[in-house]
C-alpha cells in the first residue's frame, strides 16, 4: 500500500511520534529524580539524541514516529514559549535599575553580534550562526524557536543549535558556582552575573540557588531582563526575512530557507502570544498556584519538544561541522560570561 499524502504511514499520524515524545518527558523526569544535578530539559536532549541513533528506535524515530516528534519539537516549544510570559513581570524588571538594564542590553548586543560574526567567519551552515547567536544571548531554546519561525530555518539547523546552547548551560550549572568564591563576588552579584551569562531560565534557578535566595533572586530579575529582548529580536530578525522574502518574489535571489511563497509574519504568533501573558501577568493578579502550575506544564512542554528536537540531531553529519561548532560555543561562552561579569563589577 501507497503511504498517503505527507508521507504518513497507514494513517498513522502524529500518535506514535508523541507516544515516543511521552515515554521520553517520563524517561528524563526519572533522570532528574535519581541525579538532580541532571536538569530535566538537558536529559530529554540527550535521550532524544540517543532515541535518533540506537539501533532499536533508530528506525522508528526516522519513519512511522517522525510526524509526532516533529510537531513536538515544533509546536509544543513554542507553546512553551508563550507560557513563559507567565514567568515575565515587567514592573520587576524595571525595577533592576537603569545601570543593570543598560549592563544586560550591553551584553546581550556582544554576545549577539560576537557569537553571529564569528560563526559565520568558522563557516557553519545554513542558519546556524544566527540561532546560536541568539540562543546565548538570549534565552536558550526559547530564543532559537522564536527567531528560527522567522527566518524558516532547517530542522537540522535548529536541532542542531540547540543542542549546543542547552548542553553548554548545563555546563554552567557545574562551573559557575565553582567561580563564585575566587572571582570575589557577594552573593547578589553572583546572581545577577548569573541571570546575565546563563542561557535557560530553568539553569539560571539551578545554578544560582547554590549562592541562597539573595542570589536567585537577582539571577531570575537579570534573566528575565534577557527573556524581554527575545519579541524584538525575533521581529527583527523576522523583518529582516521579510525583506529577503521580497527580493525572491521579485527574482532577485534563490530561496536558500526551503520558503512555499508565502510571506512569513512580522512577529510569529506564539511570541505575541509571550507578550500577551507577560503583559497579564504584570498586572499582579494571577494567583501563586496558577503560577505554579504553568511553570510546571512550561517545563513538561520544553522538556517534549527538546526530546523531539533531539531525535533531529544526526552524529555523522554534526561530527563534520563539530569542531566549529564546539569553538563557536566556547568563544560565545567566554564573551558572555566575560561581558557579564565585567557589567556586574562595572554596576556593583
Amino acid at each position: 500500500m501507497r503511504p498517503r499524502p505527507g508521507g504518513r504511514r497507514g494513517g498513522a499520524g502524529p500518535l506514535p511520534g508523541l507516544g515516543l515524545v511521552a515515554g521520553g518527558v517520563v524517561a528524563a523526569w526519572g533522570v532528574h529524580l535519581l541525579l538532580p544535578a541532571v536538569p530535566v530539559l538537558t536529559a530529554a536532549l540527550v535521550l532524544g539524541v540517543g532515541a535518533a541513533h540506537l539501533p532499536w528506535s533508530r528506525g522508528f524515530a526516522r519513519s512511522r514516529g517522525r510526524a509526532g516528534l516533529t510537531l513536538a519539537g515544533r509546536r509544543l516549544l513554542r507553546a512553551g514559549v508563550v507560557l513563559l510570559g507567565l514567568e515575565l513581570s515587567l514592573g520587576a524588571v524595571l525595577g533592576l535599575g537603569w545601570a543593570t538594564v543598560t549592563m544586560v542590553l550591553a551584553v546581550v548586543a556582544a554576545t549577539f553580534g560576537g557569537t553571529l560574526w564569528l560563526g559565520r567567519r568558522l563557516g557553519l551552515p545554513g542558519d546556524q550562526p544566527l540561532l546560536v547567536a541568539t540562543g546565548y544571548a538570549v534565552c536558550g531554546a526559547s530564543a532559537i524557536a522564536a527567531v528560527s519561525e522567522g527566518r524558516r530555518s532547517a530542522e537540522r539547523d535548529v536541532a542542531a543549535s540547540v543542542a549546543l546552547v542547552t548542553l553548554c548551560g548545563t555546563l554552567a550549572i557545574a562551573v559557575l558556582p565553582l567561580l563564585h568564591g575566587p572571582l570575589g563576588l557577594t552573593d547578589a552579584a553572583f546572581g545577577r552575573w548569573v541571570g546575565a551569562s546563563v542561557h535557560d531560565v530553568g539553569q539560571v534557578v539551578a545554578t544560582a540557588q547554590t549562592a541562597g535566595d539573595a542570589a536567585l533572586a537577582d539571577a531570575v530579575l537579570v534573566k528575565l531582563m534577557r527573556v524581554v529582548l527575545l519579541a524584538p529580536l525575533a521581529a527583527m530578525v523576522a523583518a529582516v526575512g521579510v525583506s529577503a522574502w521580497r527580493r525572491r518574489e521579485h527574482g532577485a535571489g534563490d530561496d536558500t530557507h526551503g520558503t512555499t511563497g508565502r510571506r512569513p509574519p512580522l512577529v510569529p504568533l506564539f511570541v505575541a502570544g509571550f507578550l500577551a501573558l507577560a503583559a497579564v501577568r504584570s498586572t499582579g493578579l494571577l494567583p501563586p498556584g496558577l503560577l505554579e502550575t504553568a511553570a510546571g506544564l512550561r517545563e513538561v512542554l520544553l522538556a517534549a519538544a527538546l526530546f523531539g528536537l533531539g531525535t533531529g540531531v544526526h552524529l555523522p553529519s554534526l561530527a563534520r561541522t563539530g569542531w566549529r561548532l564546539a569553538a563557536l560555543g566556547a568563544a560565545a561562552w567566554a564573551v558572555i560570561a566575560g561581558g557579564a561579569y565585567a557589567g556586574v563589577l562595572l554596576t556593583a
